[in-house]
């Protein structure tokens, strides 16, 4: 390719292409839309899945397992890596977790894991700890704050009814 080829055949003001007007304009009679069948029709546009009469390609992949849409990502950390990232009597937060880069991605709640070992202090703050790291926090002079998780949703609770006083 040469410098002067670059902008070969781009058209900055490019005329509409005008449908169904006679065999001369390469659009004409059917006006592209071939003959008989459901899209000849006006009005009539596929679903972006739809590939005619075979069966498409996204209901011949097969699906495995349960996807939850509404469950909630837990990220769990263990104990060696609150080792690792923090310095004694620190505190450990979601957020501070966040900025160390180690709760990284979208995700509703923390949980602690006892895996490895804890020799520092330090105030940890998750959602949920295992039973080992909590023994391990604790052993090591910190201390642990368990914290709220989402309230959980109330459906189709009945109000009160509101009635009209008696006149009398």
């Amino acid at each position: 390719m040469k410098i002067n080829d670059v902008h070969q055949g781009v058209q900055k003001n490019k005329r509409r292409l005008r449908i169904g007007r006679g065999p001369g304009s390469g659009r004409g009679k059917t006006s592209g839309r071939g003959h008989k069948g459901q899209g000849q029709l006006a009005g009539w546009s596929a679903a972006g899945i739809f590939e005619g009469a075979r069966m498409p390609l996204i209901r011949q992949i097969p699906k495995r397992g349960f996807h939850n849409r509404h469950g909630r990502i837990v990220i769990s950390l263990n104990v060696d890596d609150l080792e690792t990232r923090f310095s004694p009597g620190s505190e450990v937060t979601p957020d501070a977790l966040r900025a160390a880069g180690m709760a990284k991605g979208i995700w509703d709640s923390v949980k602690i894991l006892g895996d490895g070992s804890l020799t520092k202090a330090l105030k940890v703050s998750a959602h949920f700890f295992s039973a080992q790291a909590k023994e391990k926090i604790l052993a090591a002079g910190g201390t642990i704050t368990e914290l709220p998780g989402p309230a959980p949703l109330v459906k189709q609770k009945k109000q009160a009814s509101r009635t009209k006083p008696t006149v009398g």
